[in-house]
């Protein structure tokens, strides 16, 4: 069982009460200005055996966060953010989800060869403090998006030998619901993934679905996924409390059989 949540004690003690390997922590930008109750949230997990991760927050004063922005106080902030988070992961023995950028930024524009090794270089800037604690996610469209960037892989993450966290369904959105440019990219990355985001998808937009509800193809996922951490990342509603959605896709992904099984027992008979 592997979930998503907030700081919000009621919301991780739902989590908990499922007795989970893995909570990651969706960050708001407000959340950084108490870095003691990040630090409680982290201990409340390792007190329970859970591995935490944090996912550094999307937006600042409501505006997307960038690595690239064009906007200095969103430039200053995802800077100062990453270095605090950065601190309490290595304090704390954690690890933390970063976007280089999120869909409709500045690095969402002109998708080139020279604006791939831009990000590259402000990407090594923020590594050389935080290799070990970052796991670097991809977006929808733009510069670090796999369907949206050609230069992506061989420019960038290889390079760089870059951790990454690999959104199934983003990468799945960026190839407008392709599964064989899908299983290509798990096969390409995987030896830079060190974490996954498990989401279901009609391949069409952000649509966070529930496994099983989408067009992916976990049969062919679950043994290119296996053995790395996941959590299953779908969106809830309310208060976001009750976290049923993605345990019903713990449930699912638990029971989907694997491809490579398949093609085994088929051999046998």
């Amino acid at each position: 069982m592997r979930l998503k949540g907030n700081l919000e004690q009621r919301n991780l003690d739902n989590r908990l009460s499922y007795e989970p390997d893995i909570i990651e922590f969706f960050l708001s930008d407000r959340d950084l200005l108490d870095p003691e109750r990040i630090r409680d949230r982290i201990r409340q997990l390792h007190d329970r055996g859970v591995k935490a991760y944090l996912h550094h927050p999307p937006k600042h004063q409501g505006e997307y966060l960038d690595i690239l922005s064009d906007n200095p106080e969103v430039r200053r902030f995802y800077n100062e953010s990453c270095e605090l988070l950065a601190r309490i992961c290595i304090e704390e023995k954690a690890k933390c989800v970063v976007h280089a950028h999120y869909v409709g930024t500045h690095s969402c524009r002109d998708v080139t060869l020279e604006r791939t090794l831009i990000l590259r270089e402000e990407i090594r800037r923020i590594m050389a403090y935080s290799r070990d604690v970052f796991v670097w996610e991809d977006s929808i469209e733009g510069l670090f998006s796999y369907g949206g960037n050609p230069y992506l892989i061989d420019h960038l993450i290889v390079p760089l030998k870059l951790p990454l966290t690999v959104d199934v369904s983003h990468t799945f959105i960026s190839f407008r619901g392709d599964n064989e440019r899908l299983r290509d990219v798990l096969e390409r990355t995987k030896p830079y993934a060190q974490y996954y985001h498990l989401v279901d998808s009609m391949g069409l937009e952000h649509d966070s679905l529930q496994l099983g509800l989408g067009r992916i193809d976990w049969r062919m996922v679950k043994p290119l996924v296996w053995g790395k951490d996941f959590i299953f990342e779908i969106t809830l509603s309310g208060d976001h409390s009750d976290c049923t959605p993605m345990v019903e896709s713990a449930h699912y992904f638990a029971n989907v059989e694997a491809e490579e099984n398949g093609k085994s027992r088929q051999l046998l008979t």
